[in-house]
């Protein structure tokens, strides 16, 4: 997890870096001033960066070191459960069929984007409700 916590902080330097030079690029040089979209997408790169390595980071100080730390670890302290998964669920393909229709209804037509909120709304609240209805309830 410290592995990838660096990462995270190298990208984010380097996306802030790269998104200041090509802000000062664009304003020099493009008749119409900063680039409109190139240059917030760098910054929300460079953003998001930094929040998934300060996330890494502050989990690395509250948790003890994970085995991908130890350079000498087993594979077997990572076995077994990794989470709790519902068996059999229809709610992720729901959800993607979803948001396949939105981004269709942009670039196609709006109406088809009323018909992909309604199957993204039923799948995402299929899914964050399915333990508490049916077979597998708590």
């Amino acid at each position: 997890m410290r592995a990838s916590a660096k990462i995270f902080w190298i990208l984010g330097v380097f996306f802030l870096i790269v998104a200041v030079a090509y802000g000062f690029v664009t304003g020099r040089y493009e008749p119409m001033g900063i680039e409109p979209v190139g240059f917030p997408a760098l910054l929300a790169l460079a953003g998001l960066g930094f929040m998934i390595a300060m996330v890494l980071t502050l989990t690395i100080r509250h948790n003890e070191l994970d085995s991908s730390d130890d350079s000498d670890a087993e594979i077997a302290p990572n076995a077994g459960v990794q989470g709790s998964f519902s068996p059999y669920s229809w709610a992720p393909l729901w959800a993607a069929i979803g948001a396949a229709l939105c981004f269709l209804g942009v670039a196609a037509g709006w109406w088809i984007f009323a018909f992909g909120i309604m199957f993204a709304i039923f799948g995402i609240l299929s899914w964050v409700l399915e333990f508490s209805v049916g077979q597998h309830q708590h």
